[in-house]
């Protein structure tokens, strides 16, 4: 290759002299890093560290006692819903409250009055809906694992916070302290944006009840997994097929193969119980039918990816849901 080409792998010039590498400045570094600083402070604070443990030991066996419970699935929304209900719930307290602070920065009355305006009704709507975000996101805290869960107390808490700071400004409010009840209530907006940003981190940085499969398409073409033989009978078998993790299944002779990791918090199925060609997911119990990967029971609220399988000169072989294109005799790819 010529020299000076501006290609990648181009030596240096040999009338060129190498200039230092120069990092950029440390104000620079800090603006973009001081959100994982602030995860990394949260998960270190001791006194989090032991109310996780202790709240952990309290409500864990409670939830695997009462896991079959309809309600308690409806609360995670799960395969009813389709995803999460809290996120959307959560919706509900954030604009209302900011509805109210809106309401009393545009009031101009002349003297306090006591009862319940037009801000105090929606600060009261957005109690209620705070109510039912809460059971909502402590059901989706009760089936998540070691950092998530420590930061989604801290979330957590915050919102309690905001919570408390809410229902003192609607009671100020409604005492005719009205300049009381707005610095109350810009308050308890405040801390919700802080829980907020937490929560956008366990979502978007962390994907905390998020589907870890929804990319799951390989393989494109019949690819080998394991020599038929060595498949025994109603026995979870894990294997990988071109870097995608696989179980294997079978029974009286029907093969089964479904993703290997769980749509929900991306537990390994293999690990997990078969009964009645339904898996039972180690992690948190969510079902899937081998059959069609349908959702049996959550917290899932997404179906398992199933894949075909054939044997082939005594090997089993796996293929995604996406076959490769096939390339008619032109050499051009149809799709």
């Amino acid at each position: 290759m010529r020299t000076g080409s501006g290609q990648a792998d181009d030596p240096p010039a040999a009338t060129q002299k190498a200039e230092p590498a120069t990092g950029p400045p440390l104000a620079t570094t800090r603006l973009v890093t001081w959100h994982g600083d602030l995860v990394a402070w949260v998960d270190q604070l001791g006194w989090l560290r032991s109310l996780n443990d202790w709240l952990t030991a309290v409500l864990g066996p409670v939830r695997e006692r009462h896991q079959d419970n309809l309600a308690l699935e409806l609360l995670h929304g799960g395969r009813w819903a389709g995803h999460p209900l809290h996120p959307a719930l959560s919706d509900l307290p954030i604009g209302l409250w900011t509805g109210a602070m809106l309401l009393d920065t545009a009031d101009r009355g002349p003297a306090p009055r006591r009862g319940i305006d037009a801000a105090g009704l929606l600060s009261a709507a957005g109690i209620l809906a705070a109510g039912a975000t809460a059971l909502t996101g402590l059901s989706d805290w009760t089936v998540s694992n070691d950092q998530d869960r420590r930061v989604g107390l801290f979330h957590g808490l915050l919102n309690t916070v905001a919570l408390g700071l809410q229902c003192a400004s609607l009671g100020t409010r409604m005492t005719g302290h009205r300049s009381t009840a707005r610095a109350l209530g810009a308050a308890s907006l405040t801390v919700t944006a802080a829980a907020g940003y937490l929560g956008g981190h366990l979502v978007f940085t962390k994907g905390v009840m998020v589907n870890r499969v929804a990319w799951a398409i390989g393989p494109r073409r019949w690819t080998r997994a394991l020599p038929e033989a060595d498949v025994p009978d109603d026995s979870p078998i894990a294997v990988e097929a071109e870097g995608r993790q696989v179980m294997l299944y079978r029974h009286r002779g029907s093969l089964y193969a479904i993703d290997n990791i769980c749509s929900h918090a991306g537990g390994l199925l293999s690990r997990g119980t078969v009964a009645d060609l339904t898996v039972t997911c180690p992690l948190h119990g969510s079902r899937f039918a081998l059959a069609d990967g349908c959702v049996g029971r959550g917290p899932a609220s997404q179906p398992q990816p199933v894949l075909p399988t054939r044997i082939r000169n005594g090997w089993i072989e796996v293929r995604g849901s996406q076959p490769a294109p096939r390339r008619p005799a032109n050499g051009r790819t149809q799709p």
